[in-house]
């Protein structure tokens, strides 16, 4: 079948090829064939993929993780490296710059197009990985999901995506367990972003590491940034923002409960820029102190109770 199809798929019917490899797939995961289904699902998806068919080999990489999921299979060294070798094959573009001539209609074009695409492309990696990471989750791999897929995906949000969501990238960062790797492209990013955005988030990272209870992480990457920013960014370091985390990864270090309140009356407008640092606060109160989090539910229930009362 796999010589057959790759016939099928190099005299270029690929969309035709893809209905084949859907089906017979699909025979052997009825017939509990599930090592000869997923033979043929990464056959054809490093196939479609290799051609440069983003839409058609996504699918079938999708595909190859749902079979994991009904097979069973434990997540394993040789499962892994098959993912490993899909991921390698998603094409990388570089975003073109943003500096088109905006009264030529063609270059618009083009770059709307090329946005597009890589739109596309971010969206069916995405899928794919996050599918793996819950298969992960799920047979044998560490709760949040095995560390190396969260990094594949964040680099990948990283460099192709038009739209930079650095809370999305963050949460797969601090998952990752490559805090260097972060911290470098935390460096990146203060290099390309809007002022303002740098501290934030900086301060983000740090305190997603913290409300996972990782000090190590957290140390590790703001010791990194400060090394390197200084000769680069010095305002950095006189940001209250980053005040406030270097003053808070200190107290963490001891039981000051009332310094950790102190601290966030104290530079409560900083924290204010983002309802996330709040969020992430109270996780962290709770993770290191023990203060059970109010419930923002409590509050607005209570009140209708009493108006019908």
């Amino acid at each position: 079948h796999i010589d057959k199809l790759k016939k099928v798929v190099e005299e270029g019917n690929y969309y035709g090829a893809l209905q084949v490899y859907k089906s017979i797939s699909a025979r052997y995961v009825t017939a509990q064939r599930f090592s000869e289904a997923l033979d043929i699902l990464f056959s054809g998806a490093c196939l479609e993929l290799e051609h440069g068919l983003v839409n058609c080999g996504a699918d079938l990489a999708l595909l190859f993780v749902d079979t994991l999921v009904k097979a069973k299979s434990p997540c394993n060294d040789e499962t892994l490296d098959r993912i490993r070798c899909m991921f390698k094959l998603f094409p990388r573009v570089p975003v073109p710059p943003h500096l088109v001539d905006v009264s030529d209609d063609e270059d618009v074009h083009n770059l709307q197009e090329s946005l597009g695409e890589a739109r596309s492309r971010v969206e069916n990696l995405t899928s794919f990985l996050r599918a793996a990471i819950k298969w992960s989750a799920e047979f044998g791999g560490p709760s949040t999901g095995y560390p190396e897929l969260h990094a594949m995906l964040a680099d990948y949000l990283y460099t192709e995506c038009p739209e930079l969501d650095m809370v999305r990238i963050s949460r797969h960062f601090v998952r990752a367990e490559d805090p260097e790797k972060f911290a470098s492209t935390l460096i990146n990013f203060m290099g390309r972003c809007y002022p303002g955005e740098d501290d934030l988030a900086i301060a983000r990272a740090v305190l997603m590491y913290l409300s996972m209870g990782n000090m190590k992480d957290a140390n590790l990457i703001m010791d990194e940034i400060k090394k390197q920013a200084e000769a680069k960014h010095p305002e950095f370091s006189e940001s209250d923002l980053i005040q406030f985390t270097s003053y808070l990864l200190e107290t963490l270090q001891r039981d000051a409960l009332p310094l950790f309140n102190m601290l966030r009356v104290r530079y409560k407008s900083c924290i204010d820029r983002e309802p996330l640092l709040n969020e992430l606060l109270d996780e962290i109160a709770q993770r290191f102190y023990g203060v059970q989090r109010k419930n923002p539910m409590e509050g607005m229930f209570g009140d209708i109770f009493k108006m019908m009362g």
